[in-house]
């Protein structure tokens, strides 16, 4: 019987904000399991700052962009070989889409990359298809998948499998799959949520991990707790703005790392609150760089509506940084609130502000919350155990 070969297909990779997919690849592969890795799109260079993201970039086999040639290959090559599994493919990615002109015309190139795929993972030898985060890139795994006669399986996050579009072919996705390894008992419950109970024995909750030795550590603090630090992507759901409310009457800084599309809005709310010379925007660091900032701060703030799992809270709790999350999805799974953290009601900034006040002026509190933090990341986070769920379902037990 040959060894399983997995392919890990993701929409883009290696990127800055994917190290856990990539922390997640190398400790099955240490377990013994072959992984491929497959990127829809190649990565910017912006991606490719860290040496492991750019070991990864160079073992990594990319969709796109493509020469016309190798499209036009696979796809004749297909239609004479195989013209029935071509059409019902293409029926198939037309039905799995959102409504509308705009996504029948995404839906052609979803086919059209899968098609191509599909070669790359027969030349390959694949025997299973695995897919992080339910959203373009999974359509485009598990059409690859269905026409190269594989099984096919993907890692739930958070919001953005969920929410429109990629919410409305979730449910479809979940049935398709062989079996769905959900980040937190939450995404599980709305992989439920959109399945028939015929299906629900398939989901199962996986942890995303961290590899704790490369981790820095916290220096020793006195004093108050003074520097603040939000890792998040600059957009709507992560809720900066209202972060700024609850720190603006504080005796505290705040330095934000991460880029995005509201940057703009945040520096005029800045202005606005009179905190230019309390609030250091970092912009996207590197993974080194990110964890560094962490470690050099004296709290850590995620103030989002909504989550998956945040490795963010996760590194900082590891790191030895008292954490604030709001009390969202998957956050109180990984924080109980004045055990290993403090949790506030979201979208509630006085709450938010009485936590960080309370932290800053306890000390001893803050201690408390990260040794026991740390032991809570020993216990359910660290990637070589976190993995082993996976090793089992992709048969390297």
């Amino acid at each position: 019987m040959t060894d399983p070969r997995i392919a890990y297909v993701v929409s883009q990779y290696p990127a800055s904000s994917h190290t856990f997919i990539r922390r997640e690849v190398d400790s099955l592969r240490r377990h013994g399991v072959d992984i491929r890795t497959y990127s829809v799109r190649r990565p910017s260079p912006a991606e490719l700052k860290a040496p492991e993201d750019k070991a990864s970039f160079d073992t990594t086999r990319f969709v796109l962009p493509m020469r016309i040639a190798t499209l036009l290959g696979a796809h004749l090559r297909a239609i004479t070989t195989r013209p029935g599994a071509w059409f019902t493919l293409l029926r198939l990615a037309l039905r799995h889409r959102a409504p509308g002109a705009k996504a029948m015309l995404w839906s052609l190139f979803h086919f059209a990359e899968a098609v191509v795929l599909a070669h790359l993972l027969r030349q390959d030898g694949i025997t299973h298809v695995h897919n992080h985060f339910a959203n373009a890139g999974a359509t485009v795994g598990m059409l690859a998948a269905r026409f190269a006669g594989l099984p096919w399986s993907l890692t739930l996050h958070g919001i953005s499998e969920t929410d429109y579009p990629a919410g409305l072919t979730l449910g479809a996705k979940l049935e398709a799959a062989d079996f769905a390894a959900c980040v937190s008992w939450f995404g599980r419950a709305q992989a439920m949520r959109v399945t028939a109970p015929a299906h629900w024995h398939k989901f199962a909750t996986v942890r995303c991990g961290l590899d704790l030795p490369r981790l820095p550590a916290a220096p020793p603090r006195t004093g108050a707790r003074r520097e603040i630090v939000c890792v998040a992507r600059l957009s709507a759901e992560k809720g900066h703005l209202g972060l700024l409310d609850a720190i603006a009457p504080l005796d505290v800084t705040l330095t934000l790392v991460g880029d995005g599309p509201m940057l703009g809005e945040i520096e005029a709310a800045v202005a606005a609150y009179g905190l230019a010379d309390r609030v250091r925007f970092a912009g996207r660091l590197d993974e080194a760089a990110t964890l560094a900032a962490i470690a050099r701060a004296d709290l850590l703030v995620l103030p989002s509506f909504m989550e998956g799992l945040p490795i963010v809270l996760m590194e900082a709790m590891a790191i030895g940084v008292p954490v604030v999350g709001s009390r969202v999805a998957g956050v109180p799974e990984l924080i109980e609130d004045g055990v290993e953290g403090l949790l506030f009601r979201p979208g509630d900034w006085d709450d938010l502000r009485r936590a960080i006040a309370r932290l800053r002026g306890e000390p001893d509190l803050g201690d408390r919350l990260a040794i026991a933090a740390r032991a809570k990341v020993e216990r359910e986070f660290d990637i070589a155990t976190a993995v082993l769920p996976l090793v089992r379902r992709f048969g390297k037990d």
